[in-house]
């Protein structure tokens, strides 16, 4: 998301260099940190309108994004009295309020209940199938990342070591990321 410089290489996203065209290629990616960060003292109204005034679009609409993540009821509340799965689901709209071609996750499912991670789960599969949106997760839950992806990366020391399309696991691995994951470790096939 150019937030750091490599010290080395380059970075294509969307067959463009993100070093390079960094301003450019930020409309076209959603990412969600951790942790997001918001303006405290406004409502998550106000906080996706602000994001859309800055990417300069209307996006699929304020109103749409807060129903897709389970928000619709919250009124004019302020964004300092969500809960931590709140503030996680108004991360998510933020980062694909404005219809991205990449939506970029780092640990999908923190700070959510069940329901709302059954709900995050079934978005983000609506979003790849009726959005073509590409999501890109990161997890250390292996078990969540075989609820979504279709196809897995295993990076090790910053590099990826293997990928391997889901189907795959399911037929070699019985459907099992973990042992997948173990294997390619422990060099045991």
């Amino acid at each position: 998301m150019g937030l750091l410089n490599p010290e080395m290489g380059t970075i294509e996203i969307l067959n463009s260099n993100m070093l390079k065209n960094r301003d450019t290629m930020l409309s076209q990616i959603g990412g969600f940190i951790e942790s997001p960060i918001f303006y405290e003292h406004l409502s998550a109204h106000e906080n996706l309108a602000l994001h859309l005034a800055y990417m300069n679009t209307a996006g699929m609409g304020i109103k749409k994004a807060l129903n897709m993540v389970g928000l619709s009821h919250i009124g004019k509340q302020p964004v300092s009295t969500f809960s931590l799965g709140m503030r996680q689901r108004l991360g998510i709209a933020r980062a694909m309020i404005h219809e991205p071609k990449l939506l970029i996750r780092n640990e999908p499912i923190n700070g959510l209940d069940p329901i709302g991670i059954k709900q995050m789960r079934e978005l983000f599969v609506t979003l790849s199938q009726e959005k073509n949106m590409t999501i890109l997760i990161s997890s250390h839950i292996l078990s969540e990342v075989e609820h979504i992806a279709d196809t897995v990366g295993i990076m090790s020391e910053g590099k990826i070591l293997h990928e391997i399309d889901s189907k795959q696991i399911k037929s070699k691995y019985q459907g099992n990321l973990e042992e997948y994951f173990f294997s390619l470790m422990t060099g045991e096939k």
